[in-house]
């Protein structure tokens, strides 16, 4: 039998308050990302041959004495569901005891079915409404995956949050509001809209009250989050 290959991990973080919110966790990021969203808060994790992070044996032995000191792990990226050793890597997170969520873009749909079992809480991002996710993505046909994506989240149960990084100079005002009418029509409710960081880190606005009052007549719960 082949071994399962190991996790490339680009970066390890022992404690957050914000990844997973109402928890603490730490943060496993996968390298690797095949989409090229022009405000992508992590760039240097899109290469899949570029890993800079501890080795996943290393990180395993971290998460090891940390049990009974965080609620579960989180695995981002990048994008975590490229990695063929992901569902080996949460099994293993899992067997120490630790809840497990994942911060995904739904780029490969099918593959996150198959590791929706053995998650506890999922991190959706929406890029922007679908006829204009290309143009965010940098990649043909990148909205079949995440509304395909979206779909088994929702049928899943699993608890989850919707979050759309707000970038005005490619996510338009009208693209937010069909957006929202989009996630109210799924019958989703949890839509966090996230501050844009320019590679510069200079914050980028959140959208305007009034576009904040016309979205929140779709979703009452809709929330900001200043990255």
């Amino acid at each position: 039998m082949k071994p399962s290959p190991t996790l490339e991990v680009g970066g390890f973080t022992p404690l957050s308050t914000t990844d997973w919110p109402g928890r603490l966790a730490a943060v496993v990021f996968v390298q690797g990302c095949p989409w090229a969203c022009g405000y992508c808060h992590n760039p240097e994790l899109r290469p899949r041959c570029a890993s800079r992070g501890p080795s996943w044996p290393e990180v395993l032995e971290t998460l090891t004495r940390r049990v009974g000191l965080l609620d579960g792990v989180v695995f981002s990226g990048g994008e975590p569901t490229l990695d063929p050793g992901l569902g080996a890597a949460i099994e293993q997170t899992r067997t120490l005891g630790f809840q497990i969520g994942l911060h995904t873009a739904g780029i490969y749909p099918e593959r996150l079915a198959r590791l929706l079992p053995q998650i506890d809480w999922v991190g959706l991002d929406l890029k922007t409404e679908f006829g204009d996710y290309d143009e965010v993505t940098g990649r043909r046909g990148s909205a079949t995956a995440a509304r395909r994506a979206l779909e088994l989240l929702l049928a899943s149960g699993i608890a989850h949050e919707l979050r759309t990084t707000y970038d005005p100079a490619l996510v338009s005002d009208e693209a937010l509001r069909s957006l929202a009418r989009l996630i109210k029509s799924a019958g989703a409710r949890d839509w966090v809209i996230q501050r844009c960081r320019s590679a510069e880190g200079v914050d980028k606005p959140l959208p305007k009250e009034a576009l904040l009052q016309a979205l929140r007549r779709e979703l009452p719960e809709l929330s900001l989050r200043a990255v």
